[in-house]
């Protein structure tokens, strides 16, 4: 057989034997990770005695092919690391890996140095390889293998909070330690000499550099998503592209960490993924994703693993010793992490408190896996470094992660239970008791119509809803029994659910192709806004999320500002017209979420919360209609336009619906299908193109809208153009604001001010001016003037205003009349 086929037959032998420990692992309910491992312990020891077995047949080739693998172990990383890394990445929750941030970035940055120092300068006292060695040991062990660990969490049903700091520390705590692992290599095999300060500026340019790297390429390859169009294997292909890229890149031509680029690469990829990759290719991405990284973690822990019965031959006693104070350093490192350090955190008010049972879990769960295995197996292949120390890297590395796999590993489960966080908080088990009782309640409805409609017996039909009406009620009395809640409680259970429920709508409209990309994204981190302040501050807080979620993005006022001090609109205009489609957007989820908690929530949640809730999400619909009222009042033609567009967008995401379901019933044909669909396709390159807002700021339209000009002839028109600066003002703006010195006056071309001054506030329309007095008087502002709405406004300054009156009586006369009027019945007012 030639050499290459062989090869192949043992790459799918052993693929073959990963896809079918995963039905077993379950049965006997092991971690798929320690099956493997004793999987692969068994495969290297046939490998072994196999040399004096006959090489032929099936099994004599397959056995000849593990035989002959030789991989480098610069290949090895290359080859697997990229993908375990961005694969990792691109799972994990990045919203809630970020609520967790300080502690996960202390679990895995800090607890890796912590780990490498202890078990490199315990090791040291006990061996003479050296200290580099024992912290390149150290640094090899630092490593946490989440899959098992996160498995079996979902399994019992743990906390999901508990499953996001052990992915995250473990996403991280993998960057850090290959970063320190380089670093401790490059000085092994260069026979560098040790320096703190060179090796902790080398560690971090390391680190620091890579995210960089990986950030940038990350939002270039965002960059190209635009021109593919939507073809599925093409976007997909091009995530694959850039997790092996940014790896070469950082490595071999910016000389920092591939591994923390690829985990910042993938975790840019997993938050802005979803809404700029097409919707219908994000899900299958996530698919291959996954295979990709179970192929990587699989085969890495079979290779890893054949090694241990030769590497584990000629293990003495003195090893044994070596492991023992191994699994002491190590396990004194992370707790001094866990309870000495992360309470600092805690105490600091810079993360959430993480209770004592998640502390033990997170300490008995630190689990090594594939990544540990990788690097142990470079060091044993690495023929430049001496074999002592190869040894000694490979036989403690290997026996550790042998060790937590077979000892924490089986016991994990037993410790969960025992901690009795394999069961729901009492607040989930109320909302769960409350949710099969209402979804009892509708299929025994349901039932009684379907047995009605198909003429089933009455008395069949009362048996099977008497059954239905019994689990209610034992349902019932459980809760009545061991859970009842606060209407506090019950209250933000329902705002989280709605702000869940609104991330959801934004992100179905999304995929409808009814929102535009850099609007939901937007939408939904608000909506994440809703959620946090509902988890921390229940009521107070989501009301106070949602008032913040209503003000102005830092973009817009920046454009603002561009608009006032450079004359430059067209960022201003994107920026207004985005805010009018937010609102839109806004408005409509919040109809349905009113719809939604009164099918639901209110039967969930009982009476009372439902009419709470229903008054939070109506006073969120007065603050959006006011907004979107300000804007009509200013905008009305492109509000139309708008909300046509709109329509249209949702019109031709029902025509496309149609077309699918016609085909799919073989109403029409595949060909008469694509035409539909290619003529679909280009009415939606139509509607994906925003009309442009025309904000009306040009200096002669605002001009002509002021009556005091309205007399003057065209030349004069001109002049005062040059010196007046056109300005948009935003609703509840303060214009002017009482005590400041005055250096302008502002024409009022379009909207309307008030004056807040006094016990009755004066309010001022279009065609007025305000700020002249000041000008006059040279004295400071003696009142605050706000917009009522979206404001065009022409701005004279104080060094222009004689040059605007001179030779200009009727002006002058004007604004002294108004002056003289204003100071007799105000004295105080500008």
């Amino acid at each position: 057989m030639p050499e290459i086929a062989v090869s192949i037959l043992g790459i799918t032998g052993l693929l073959a034997l990963a896809s079918l420990l995963p039905p077993i692992a379950n049965r006997i309910n092991l971690p798929f990770s320690v099956l493997l491992a004793a999987a692969g312990c068994a495969l290297g020891a046939v490998v072994s005695i196999g040399r004096s077995m006959p090489e032929t047949g099936v099994f004599g080739d397959f056995v000849t092919a593990l035989r002959s693998f030789e991989i480098s172990p610069e290949a090895l990383l290359y080859l697997f690391l990229p993908t375990l890394l961005f694969e990792a990445a691109l799972a994990i929750d990045v919203r809630r890996l970020l609520d967790d941030l300080a502690p996960i970035l202390l679990l895995a940055i800090v607890a890796v140095i912590i780990c490498t120092l202890v078990v490199g300068l315990a090791l040291d006292a006990m061996t003479d390889v050296g200290l580099l060695t024992c912290l390149l040991l150290g640094a090899i062990v630092a490593t946490t293998d989440p899959v098992a660990v996160v498995g079996i969490f979902r399994d019992l049903g743990a906390p999901r909070r508990l499953s996001i700091l052990v992915e995250g520390e473990s996403l991280f705590n993998d960057a850090a330690a290959i970063a320190l692992f380089s670093l401790l290599m490059a000085m092994l095999t260069s026979a560098q000499s040790a320096d703190v300060l060179g090796t902790t500026f080398a560690f971090l340019k390391g680190f620091l550099g890579g995210a960089a790297v990986g950030f940038v390429a990350a939002r270039a390859a965002f960059a190209l998503f635009g021109l593919l169009h939507g073809l599925r294997l093409a976007e997909i292909t091009l995530t694959v592209v850039l997790a092996y890229f940014v790896y070469v890149l950082a490595e071999r031509y910016f000389h920092v960490s591939g591994v923390v680029a690829v985990v910042v690469a993938g975790l840019v990829t997993a938050w802005h993924g979803r809404i700029r990759i097409t919707p219908s290719t994000w899900d299958s991405l996530i698919d291959t994703w996954a295979q990709l990284g179970f192929w990587a973690s699989s085969l890495i822990f079979l290779f890893a693993a054949m090694l241990v019965p030769r590497l584990l031959a000629d293990v003495g006693w003195d090893d044994a010793l070596l492991m023992l104070v191994l699994v002491l350093a190590t396990g004194v490192a992370r707790a001094a992490v866990l309870y000495g350090l992360l309470p600092l955190l805690s105490l600091g008010a810079l993360a959430d408190r993480v209770s004592n049972s998640f502390k033990l879990v997170i300490l008995w769960g630190g689990l090594r896996g594939a990544v540990s295995l990788a690097l142990a197996l470079a060091v044993s292949e690495n023929q430049a470094l001496p074999e002592a120390v190869r040894h000694f890297v490979a036989v403690l590395a290997t026996g550790y992660v042998l060790f937590t796999l077979l000892v924490n590993g089986t016991t994990l489960r037993p410790l969960l239970r025992l901690l009795g966080l394999d069961q729901l908080s009492p607040v989930d088990r109320a909302v769960r008791d409350r949710a099969i009782m209402l979804s009892l309640g509708m299929i025994r409805e349901r039932i009684e119509v379907v047995a009605v409609a198909d003429q089933i017996e009455s008395s069949v039909m009362a048996r099977v809803c008497e059954s239905f009406s019994e689990r209610i009620a034992a349902v019932r009395q459980n809760t009545t029994t061991n859970t009842m809640l606060s209407e506090d409680e019950l209250l933000q259970i329902g705002l989280i659910t709605l702000a869940t429920r609104e991330q959801e709508l934004y992100l179905d409209r999304f995929k409808e192709r009814v929102v535009a990309r850099n609007s939901v994204q937007i939408l939904i981190a608000r909506a994440g806004w809703l959620q946090d302040g509902a988890k921390t501050g229940g009521r107070a807080g989501y009301e106070a999320a949602a008032r913040r979620a209503m003000k102005f993005t830092v973009n817009f006022r920046l454009a603002v500002a561009l608009h006032y001090y450079a004359g430059i609109g067209h960022w201003l205009a994107q920026e207004l017209a985005d805010r009018f489609e937010r609102l839109l957007i806004i408005r409509m989820g919040l109809q349905q979420l009113l719809s939604f908690n009164e099918r639901q929530l209110t039967l969930l949640l009982g009476a009372a919360v439902g009419e709470q809730l229903t008054l939070i999400l109506g006073s969120r619909v007065t603050a959006i209609e006011q907004a979107l009222a300000a804007l009509r009042l200013q905008f009305p033609a492109f509000t139309r336009t708008l909300e046509s567009r709109y329509l249209d967008r949702v019109a031709a995401r029902l025509e496309s619906s149609q077309y699918e379901a016609m085909v799919r019933e073989s109403t029409i044909s595949r060909e008469v299908y694509n035409d539909l669909d290619r003529r679909l396709g280009e009415r939606w390159e139509r509607l994906d193109r925003r009309p442009a807002l025309d904000m009306e700021l040009q200096r002669e339209q605002l001009i002509a809208r002021v009556p005091l000009f309205a007399e003057l002839d065209e030349q004069r028109l001109r002049d005062i153009a040059r010196l007046l600066r056109p300005r948009l003002a935003l609703p509840a703006e303060r214009i002017i604001t009482k005590g400041r010195r005055g250096d302008a006056m502002y024409f009022i071309a379009s909207g309307a001010v008030e004056v807040q001054i006094g016990a009755t506030p004066i309010r001022l329309g279009t065609g007025e001016f305000i700020g002249e007095i000041a000008l006059v008087t040279h004295q400071p502002r003696t009142a605050d003037v706000v917009a009522l709405g979206y404001c065009h406004l022409l701005v004279l300054r104080e060094r222009d205003f004689e040059r605007l009156l001179a030779g200009n009586e009727a002006l002058r006369a004007r604004i002294s009349d108004v002056a003289r009027q204003r100071l007799g019945v105000a004295p105080a007012a500008l």
